[in-house]
């Protein structure tokens, strides 16, 4: 009795360790299989070319023209304020940098250097030919000569001076008072009203 009991106890302790065993087995035989057996590619970082960074301004933009001046090339395309592109390049005074933009003919465009924050060295780029007019507006001689008109100049009368003036004085010879007091036309007065007061007492007494 004591026998069967002792086998009973053995075969499941037995059955036990098993039981913990299969387990691990199965999870230590999938972590191998996903172990590669070849060599891995090692991944290296690119290096980045130049860049361009656009700095803040009053505008809060910059114009991108097809060369390097204000004159004689047209604006391509606008960059905003902390807009990011690649640099290709700079004029030769270094006052203009050259800049991948696809929505530019060719793909490429100038931008004021003032404007944008440079970062990394850059070759000197020579500027595009400025664009010229398709056609020449030319005057045809013949019809210009049928619209001149020769104006001769008119001669303007000569100024002449007038005479100069000459006012009247009295002459030191006139007398202007009596004894230096009694101007002559106060006495002329009074001998008048003396004169028209004696009239009017020759009328009273002829009444």
């Amino acid at each position: 009795m004591k026998k069967i009991l002792l086998v009973g106890i053995l075969g499941f302790g037995i059955s036990l360790f098993f039981l913990w065993l299969i387990p691990r087995m199965a999870v230590t035989a999938k972590n191998e299989s996903q172990i590669p057996t070849g060599s891995i590619a090692t991944v290296t970082g690119t290096q980045v070319g130049a860049t361009a960074t656009v700095l803040q301004n009053e505008q809060g933009f910059a114009n991108l023209r097809g060369g390097p001046n204000t004159l004689g090339y047209d604006v391509v395309g606008v960059l905003l304020v902390g807009q990011q592109v690649p640099a290709l390049g700079r004029s030769p005074g270094g006052n203009w940098i050259l800049v991948a933009y696809p929505g530019a003919p060719g793909g490429t465009a100038w931008v004021f250097s003032d404007l944008v924050e440079v970062k990394g060295s850059l070759p000197v780029v020579e500027p595009p030919p400025t664009a010229t007019p398709q056609t020449t507006p030319t005057l045809d001689p013949t019809l210009v000569a049928q619209f001149e008109i020769d104006v001769l100049p008119t001669r303007l009368p000569t100024y002449t001076a007038p005479p100069p003036l000459i006012l009247p004085t009295l002459g030191s010879d006139v007398p202007q008072t009596i004894s230096g007091r009694i101007p002559v036309a106060l006495l002329i007065i009074g001998l008048g009203v003396l004169g028209l007061f004696g009239l009017f007492i020759s009328l009273l007494r002829s009444r």
